[in-house]
Parts: structure tokens; sequence; C-alpha cells
């Protein structure tokens, strides 16, 4: 079954703002929108989220019976009724058609337009008549090249579109009739082309053909199953439908699916018949069966009923663009990776892949009958009578196993083509009746019942009193309806909704997980395909979403104990991280069975420790056994602790590893606190009395951890003591520290972020150097944390001179963490003025506010009065204190709390400031 999760792929939705009621519509390129009605059609310019404008309409022959786009060469085709009588025309140039009454030129298909004609036929729109010898039933235009492919009755048309350059001045599109693909026993109801590849589709068959060009010489060949075989059928099909009008039983055929050579037992007979230019070499001249594929009515049902026709054949090309070959020109040359091709029935859907193999992708099953279906490189928009239905694909995941040679290796890896599709959401629409797709828009057509719009409209007393008046209202003119443009959201947007949707499955089951990650990773991969479209900011977040996502499915498979815990390493190489970065992202502290690292861990770390480094270690087997086996990292003798050779090595070439070693032993209770200590102590050559930074970054670790049975004020006290000595006495780290104070502060609750008046106060300070900064940081950020007990560290202040900015901040810091906000307020007037407004601005709120008027102005005011070479600095953060006090207070407080003495002049502007105040908007 498929899965339904309840995200939100939908946004946004406008109106469109058509005069009559749709019959046909269909969209493509980058805004174009046409709507039908009647014999006319007006087309809709729709750019963003908020605009859809009429830009033209135009006049057809007749009522539009279909009608299609086509973005290369920029044409709508459509097939027109008119007298019981159905017309092909191509209307290019449509973007001229500025009022429906403009001129336009009609021509032949093929038709020599002469020189006189090319300025009249540069600002008009252009309709290509293309006459038929049989009634067109279907149109496709193959989205790569713009050809059109025209469906009659046992025969398919082929129409390539050229583009004739008829002077420097004028050139212009137009169409060649190349080829005739003659069906016999099939009704097309539906078709598409792709660059040769041709899909038909009956009620109740599907052929998929690829034309191409013959491998030996330029000859023409034609292609014709055995004539004995195809007489045999026919005949058989003759005497099938005699029985069945003569009987009072309905023979069906058995369903059947065969694939390559094989299609030629179906029945169908298929031959070409080149119509190009005789001097011209025949571009196909060969068909290849692809797929053949019959269902079976349901048999309750004489007459085949619409509960089991097939419905929304499409083909859908994955390409890779690209400049022309000769580097000319501003088009782009498309070149196809993958062709996909899907069908329907009201219950089910079928996905296909079609190049290099035919292979059955995905089946869809509807929880309601379903009427019409849209396929893009995302996702398969569906439609019922009462909801939108959006699934997943596996379009980018098939692109990627066929192209990408390292896939499926340690390098790289992608989830499978054969994973569960899943319904991302169904949302309610009433009356739904026809579905497009273009870009990021959906359009829907809806419309209401007939009957009970009337019977809404009308009232009951009506309804009995003239039941005759009714019957002759048109159904039509009483329908509700509407054309509605949904936009689907950015594929970032719903990506990121996916990760967060998969948080609520990570305590329950990690497959699961798995699954809905999985569908964020493709949906990325599926993004990038369509680079070319892709502003360079926004392929740059999608490319960093998609290492994102390659790093949680290493998560998850890193939980993992089956034959897919392997996949932990490729994914973890796609996200760019280092064996450092992944050990810091295990929770060791989790006790969950769902979040216990398992084999697919231990993989990673043994075939990464194995490439970086080498051979040395292929004596130790199980090098991964030093996360729960504490003797591969540390020895005893005879009462001393000894780290182990690869404790050593680890040391030198990859230190965070190591610490997470360590940091999981301790947290399996395999090593204590003090032996964890001494262990780094012994390991880095120093004596009792000296720290080495590598046991301050395990001491740091410990707090990012937050290891059980930890004492958060003990591992405070060890690292506050060991900054301040180190800055007290400007002395460098023995190594380079693992992490810096913005990795701490981003990583750890425990290290908060530091006050932005202390960064004023040590900016100062510009002889410092690097690792004394760090430091310095380090302490300033443990201060400002939640979880610091300032009372604590204040004995040991006394190792820092207040002389120093970095004694001057520390010392600030604790006074104002005990709230000693006035005493500060007279260090920084002393020590730092520049800092004290920054300082009043961050600490001075709510119940302490009052201390801006009767501790900071004042001292200000007195400092200004006395002078000095620090006069200007006073002068300017008296300025300011008196702009923050005239926005708090009325203006009789601010009178009171003036100096008495105080220069009138000096004061007016924050007096006229403070009394104007209420009458500012």
């Amino acid at each position: 079954m498929v899965q339904l999760y309840n995200l939100h792929p939908f946004g946004s939705q406008q109106v469109v703002p058509c005069q009559r009621e749709p019959e046909q519509i269909c969209c493509g390129g980058l805004d174009a929108l046409f709507v039908a009605s009647g014999c006319k059609v007006e087309a809709f310019a729709v750019q963003g989220a908020e605009s859809c404008q009429l830009r033209c309409a135009f006049s057809t022959l007749g009522r539009v019976l279909r009608m299609a786009y086509s973005e290369v060469g920029d044409y709508l085709v459509a097939i027109e009724e008119k007298n019981k009588a159905t017309f092909l025309r191509a209307y290019m140039n449509w973007r001229s058609k500025r009022t429906e009454n403009s001129r336009v030129c009609i021509r032949m298909v093929g038709h020599n337009v002469e020189a006189p004609f090319c300025e009249s036929f540069r600002d008009q729109m252009s309709i290509i008549e293309i006459p038929l010898s049989e009634d067109p039933l279907c149109i496709s235009c193959c989205p790569m090249k713009g050809d059109l492919l025209v469906g009659c009755t046992n025969k398919l048309v082929l129409f390539t579109l050229k583009y004739w350059i008829i002077n420097e001045e004028f050139s212009m599109w137009d169409f060649e009739r190349s080829l005739i693909i003659h069906i016999d026993n099939i009704t097309p109801v539906e078709i598409s082309v792709c660059v040769g590849y041709v899909a038909v589709m009956s009620d109740l068959e599907v052929l998929i053909l690829k034309l191409e060009s013959d491998p030996t010489n330029g000859e023409k060949v034609k292609h014709h199953p055995q004539k004995t075989n195809n007489q045999l059928q026919q005949t058989e099909d003759v005497s099938n439908e005699t029985s069945q009008l003569e009987s009072d039983f309905v023979i069906c055929l058995k369903p059947m699916e065969l694939l390559g050579e094989k299609c030629e037992q179906s029945g169908i007979s298929v031959k070409l018949e080149s119509t190009g230019l005789a001097d011209e070499k025949a571009k196909y001249s060969n068909v290849q069966h692809l797929l053949y594929r019959r269902f079976a009515p349901d048999i309750s049902f004489y007459v085949l009923s619409d509960n089991i026709k097939l419905h929304s054949l499409q083909l859908l090309p994955i390409h890779q663009t690209g400049l022309p070959p000769d580097g000319k020109g501003s088009s782009q040359e498309k070149e196809l990776l993958s062709l996909f091709c899907f069908f329907s029935l009201p219950h089910v859907g079928y996905l296909y892949m079609v190049v290099k193999s035919v292979e059955l992708l995905s089946v869809y099953w509807y929880p309601e009958k379903s009427q019409q279906a849209v396929l893009t490189p995302q996702f398969l928009h569906v439609i019922t009578s009462q909801s939108l239905q959006c699934f997943t694909v596996r379009c980018s995941a098939a692109v990627a196993h066929e192209e990408d040679l390292h896939m499926d290796t340690t390098l790289k890896a992608c989830p499978p083509v054969s994973m569960d599709v899943c319904a991302l959401r169904i949302q309610l629409f009433i009356g739904l009746k026809a579905i497009c797709h273009f870009k990021n828009h959906i359009i829907l057509l809806t419309k209401a019942d007939p009957e009970a719009v009337s019977e809404k409209r009308e009232s009951p007393k009506r309804l009995l009193k003239d039941a005759s008046v009714r019957r002759r209202i048109s159904p039509i003119a009483e329908a509700g309806w509407n054309l509605y443009i949904v936009n689907t959201i950015a594929p970032l947007q719903l990506y990121k909704e996916m990760v967060d949707y998969s948080n609520t499955y990570k305590t329950v089951k990690t497959q699961s997980c798995i699954h809905l990650l999985s569908e964020a990773h493709l949906l990325v991969r599926a993004a990038l395909m369509e680079s070319s479209r892709l502003e360079p900011a926004e392929k740059a977040e999608l490319l960093e979403a998609f290492k994102e996502s390659c790093g949680h499915l290493g998560d998850c498979y890193s939980r993992l104990d089956t034959e897919q815990s392997h996949l932990a390493l490729p994914y973890y190489k796609m996200s760019g991280l280092s064996l450092a970065e992944v050990l810091a992202r295990v929770d060791w502290t989790e006790d969950s069975e769902s979040q216990k690292y398992e084999r697919g861990l231990i993989f990673y770390i043994n075939h990464s420790l194995y490439e970086n480094l080498g051979e040395e270690l292929n004596a130790v087997k199980l090098l991964y056994g030093f996360i729960l086996e504490p003797r591969l990292l540390i020895q005893h003798w005879k009462g001393q602790i000894v780290p182990t050779e690869l404790a050593i090595h680890l040391k030198e070439t990859q230190p965070g590893l190591l610490l997470a070693s360590v940091l999981g032993l301790q947290k399996n209770g395999k090593i204590g606190i003090e032996e964890a200590d001494s262990f780094f102590k012994v390991l880095c050559g120093k004596d009792e009395d000296t720290i080495p930074q590598l046991l301050v970054d395990f001491w740091e670790a410990q707090l990012v951890a937050c290891l059980p049975n930890m004492v958060l004020q003990d591992l405070f006290f060890k690292l506050t003591t060991q900054y301040i000595w180190r800055i007290s006495r400007r002395q460098c780290p023995d190594t380079i520290p693992l992490r810096t104070a913005e990795d701490l502060i981003n990583a750890c609750s425990h290290y908060g972020l530091v006050y932005p008046w202390v960064h004023v106060l040590t900016s100062s300070d510009s002889l410092a150097d690097k690792n004394y900064t760090e430091d310095l940081l380090k302490l300033q950020s443990l201060i400002c944390g939640p979880s610091f007990d300032v009372s604590s560290i204040i004995p040991f202040l006394e190792l820092l001179s207040e002389d120093t900015v970095a004694g001057l901040s520390a010392h600030v810091l604790c006074h104002t963490r005990l709230q000693e906000y006035e005493q500060c307020i007279d260090t920084l007037l002393e020590r730092c003025p520049e800092a004290v407004i920054a300082y009043a601005n961050q600490e001075l709120r709510e119940e302490h506010w009052v201390l801006w008027w009767k501790k900071l102005l004042p001292d200000l005011c007195q400092k200004v009065k006395c002078g000095g070479e620090k006069h200007q600095l006073y002068l300017s953060s008296l300025k300011e204190a008196l702009s923050v006090i005239a926005v708090g207070l009325d203006l009789r407080d601010f009178l009171n709390v003036l100096p008495e003495d105080g220069a009138a002049a000096f004061f007016l502007p924050y007096l006229l400031f403070c009394s104007r105040k209420k009458s500012l908007p």
C-alpha cells in the first residue's frame, strides 16, 4: 500500500480570469497558459505566484477538441471541429497578437514564403493549416525538438519542426511532413512523442516504439511482422467481433505485457512510410518495439465503461542542457539522459523507464477513482472528482543509477528505484475535471454538478411548479466552474519540511525515518537535474541541502545492523563530512534501541580509518572495537595507565576520533572520569600538574556531549581555571584546539553568546594573539552561559588584573551576572567609557531601567563637567543616554531627571523630541 504523509507540497492558489467556461486547457514554457472555449482561445501569462494576466485572445476555425503547446518553437496546435469536419491548425508567433481583431496570416504547411511577404509575417500571428487525409484524433508535441505527431485511425503522422532562414532579417518556423507510421489493429486515443520515441494508447492498450535510422546503411527499411500471422490475427479479430455481436457472450482478450521483439506477438502491425523530400536521407527508417501492454475490461459491463479505460499517457524526458556543438546561437542543445512513460487506469497508474532498458519502476494505487494525472520529474499529480493528490516518483533515482558509474559503490549511493512510493498529500478539491502542469504551477479546472447547482439556486416551490422550465435551462449555464492555478512550493522548502517530519520517526522505527529522508534526498536530486533553470544562489542552496540529506541518511544507516548498514559509508562521503565531524554527530547519551549505533557506524569508521591511516594498521582486524573495548586504547602496567600504539597514532592523525572514542567508553561506563584525565596526561607526556590542550579538548567535548553522571560544575571549574591560568600568563596551548569558541557556542548550550558590549570592550586590545583570544572568548562564553555558577569563579579572578582588557571583561561580566550594575557602570566609565552605552542597552532593562537616569545620566553629566582627555567620549555617551531616556519617559518625568545646572540649549532638542513623540505615528 502507498504510505500517506501529511506534508504541504501545494502553496498559494489564484483564479484564472477567463470569461467563458474552459473546454480545453494546456500550458508550458516559462509562462504560457491557454484556455479554449467555443471558437476562441485565450492566452494568459503566468508570472510568479500571484500574477496571471490575459496576454491575448484569438478566434479559431471551430470548436477546439484537443490542443497542445510546444516550448520549442513557441507554438500552439489544435484539433478543431466545424460542421462535423475536423481541422488541424498550428498557431505561430501568437505573442504578437495584441488585440483580438489584429490581422493574422494563414498559410499551408510547407508553403514557401516569398521575400515581399516577410515584413507582414514578422509582426503577425501566423496560422499554419495542416491538411490530412484522415480526421485527426489526437496530437502530441516533442518536448525536446518541437516535432508534431498526429494520431489518426490506423496511422500516425510525424511533422518535423523546421527553422527556415528566409533572409538576413527574417526567419520563421514551419513543419515538414516527414513520416507516416502505419499501425493496424489499434485506434489511438492518446499519443506522446519524444525524440524518436512514440507511445500510442487505446482504451485498453499501450504500445511504445522507438524510431531508428538504419545502423548499416542509409536505405529505407520498413518493419513488417510476418504476413501470415498478421492475416491470421486479423481474421481472428473479425471473427471475435462478429461473435460478440451475434451471441449472448462477450469475448475478452486476456491481459498481456510484452517487451522488445515479443511485442510483435500482439498482432499489431507497424510499418514506416517516409514522406520527406526525395533528395533528403530518411531520418527514421526502422522501428523497434519496446513495450506492449494490454489490460482486461471489466466483464460486468457489456459496453466498455469509463471505469476501466486508460488515460493520461505521457512521455517524460530527463535531459541535460548544454551549448550547441558549434558554440553559436542562444538556444541550448538538450541531451536525453532518460525517458519515462506513464499511463493510468482509473484506480492504478504505471510508470516505466524506456531508455536503455524497459523497466516497470512504480505502480500507484489510488485511494479513489482517478480522472487525469500529470507526471513531473519530482511528483505525480493525480486528480479525482474530490481531491488533488501528490505522489513521489523514482525518476531521479533511475537516472542516478543509470548514468553515474560510481553509483552503488563505496563512493556514492542513491535510494533504490524499487523503494515504495508515497503520497505526500491529498488535498480536497470539489468537482475536479482537468489538470495540466508547467514549472511550479498546477492548472485545475473544477466544475460543480449541474444538477446540484440548479437545485441549490432554485427554490423547491419553483422546481415543483414548473419542471419544464428547468429542463430548458442549459446545464453549462447553470453549472459553476473555476480555473485555478495552484503553486507548488519550492523544493528546498518542502525538503526542510520532510526532514522535520522525519524526526517524528526517529524514536519509533529507523526504516520509516530512512524512507522519508530518502524521499527528501530524491526531491533535491530531481531539482538539481534541472540546474539550467536555477539561479546560482538557488543551486548553491540545493547543493548544500543535498549534502545535508546525505548526512541524515548516513546517520540512519549507521544505526542499522542489517545488510544495508554499509550504505552509511557512501552517504557520509557524499555529505562532505570528515570522520571527526561524523563522530561528533553521534549521540552517545541516547539509550533507545532505535537510536543505538550499530554495524553501519562501525563499518564506516573501519573503512575510513583504513583509508586515512594506511597499511600499518592492517594488523588490527577489529579496529572498530575501540568504541566498546577500552584495551585497544588503554592498557595497565603495574598499576599505571599506558596508552596503546593505536592511541598514540590516533592522537597524531585523528585526535577528534580519539576524543569521540574515549567519550564512547566513558558513556558505556568502561572508563572513569579520573582515569580518562590521567590517560590524556600520560598520552601527551605531561605530569599531573600540567594540563595538555588535548585534555582541555576532552573536557569541552564532555560538555558538548552532556554525558550522564557528569557533574557540570566540576567541568566548569576545570575549564575556567585552565582558561584563566593561560590568559593570565598569555600562554598558548601546546596543540591547536580542536574547537573554536564559535564551534562551542554553536554546538553546546552551556556556552552562551558573548554579550555585544563585551566585544566593544575587548576590541581595544589589538595586540592579542589568536590563541590567547580564543581562550578569552571561551571564558567569556562560559560566564555568559545559563548553567554557570558565577560565585565559584570569583576567587580565581584575582589572577586576572583589571589593568588588562581580558581581566576587565571577566571582572565586569561576573559582577554583571551578580547584578552589581552600579559597580560595573563605575568601572566602565573609568576604564572603558566607549562601552558604557552598549552595556546599558544590554543590561539596564525592566526593573533595572531606572539606573539610566538615577545612575548613568548623573555620572555622565559629572564626567562631562570635569573635562579631561576623555571629554569627547563622555559627551557622546551623554547624548546617546539622553536619546534613550527621552524615548522611555514622558515630558514631565524627563524634565525631573535633567540636572538643574545644565545648559538649556544643550537639552532643548531632547525636550522637543520628548514633547512631540506622542504625535508621531
